[in-house]
């Protein structure tokens, strides 16, 4: 497979397979110099990625002023940029530490507020695009909208739907770990498109339960983040992560099943678990994050390598995947 490009069926944004997620350069866990995160911009251009992907929250807007530095000087019909909404981030009198809980190695200069009312939504929106240096969002998402649901419902959502209207966003969405809540996204809304992270991988399929079917009746784009669990399908191991806690034994076990499988028909894990989702017809794209220009590279890279067919059988006849699961070859 390589790397294709898809209009939103709703919008006119465009949007690659290869998605780059921007937590990264916002100093997600350790810290990344300004050179090299724009190093890693530039080798995503280079590679043809041409859909970027941050937020207030990575870095407390350290993710979204460096990804509008790099992107300054290109061309602006040529790439797509989305970013979220829900946290709007309030500065603090004095910098009191740093911002390690929350993930990031900056420092504490402000405090995030969850805000999905409708002036919170638009002031958000607005301090992105100051952030960024950019006169409109491709995409907005409605960020981690869980314990919040019934006001970006009634209140965050028709605001993004006014902004849209008014083109200061091409197109609208929501971001979620939980396959279930962006299913009554789609359901209940003129959502354009979903970000689901983690919930339709080699070892999580529950995004195929509801949302994917009913996102690619309904034309919906969907964005799968998080394909490798957070560590365990990029390298199954003791110690590992998935889904950002130690893997279980049996999960382990698994993943590294999986592995064998694919090192048994000369294909890498990582590069089986990058194609894995366009095996269904609503995925448009997979986000993965990068801090580096190896890491765009390596990303680009394995989803440009062909995987055989046999392979996906393989994982069927073994149990490893659901024998209904679609596959890529399924949509080739």
């Amino acid at each position: 497979m390589t790397p294709r490009h898809h209009r939103l069926e709703s919008r006119a944004v465009r949007v690659g397979a290869l998605a780059f997620g921007a937590a990264g350069i916002g100093n997600l866990f350790t810290p990344v110099t300004d050179d090299e995160a724009a190093r890693a911009v530039d080798a995503a251009w280079e590679a043809g990625v041409r859909y970027f992907d941050t937020a207030p929250h990575y870095g407390l807007g350290l993710s979204e002023r460096r990804l509008g530095a790099a992107l300054r000087a290109r061309p602006r019909h040529e790439y797509a940029v989305s970013t979220k909404v829900g946290r709007i981030l309030e500065p603090v009198p004095a910098t009191a530490g740093d911002d390690l809980a929350d993930g990031f190695a900056v420092p504490a200069t402000h405090r995030r507020r969850w805000d999905f009312s409708a002036r919170g939504v638009r002031r958000s929106v607005e301090e992105s695009l100051e952030r960024l240096g950019l006169e409109r969002i491709d995409i907005a998402y409605l960020h981690d909208p869980d314990d919040h649901m019934e006001q970006a419902l009634d209140e965050a959502y028709p605001e993004l739907e006014r902004m849209r209207d008014e083109g200061v966003v091409g197109a609208i969405g929501a971001g979620m770990n939980d396959a279930g809540p962006l299913t009554r996204f789609v359901r209940e809304t003129g959502v354009d498109a979903v970000l689901l992270a983690g919930r339709y991988t080699l070892l999580d399929q529950s995004g195929l339960v509801e949302l994917l079917p009913l996102a690619a009746e309904r034309g919906v784009g969907v964005v799968v983040g998080g394909v490798f669990n957070s560590g365990l399908l990029a390298d199954p191991r003791p110690g590992a992560t998935f889904d950002y806690a130690p893997a279980r034994l049996e999960t382990l076990s698994r993943a590294l099943e999986l592995q064998a499988v694919c090192e048994g028909h000369g294909v890498p894990l990582r590069a089986a678990a990058l194609h894995f989702p366009f095996g269904s017809p609503a995925v448009t794209s997979v986000l993965t994050g990068a801090r580096s220009a190896a890491e765009v590279q390596d990303a680009a890279g394995l989803l440009g390598r062909p995987v055989p067919d046999a392979l996906w059988a393989e994982l069927k006849e073994r149990g490893l995947l659901p024998a209904d699961v679609p596959t890529p070859q399924d949509t080739d």
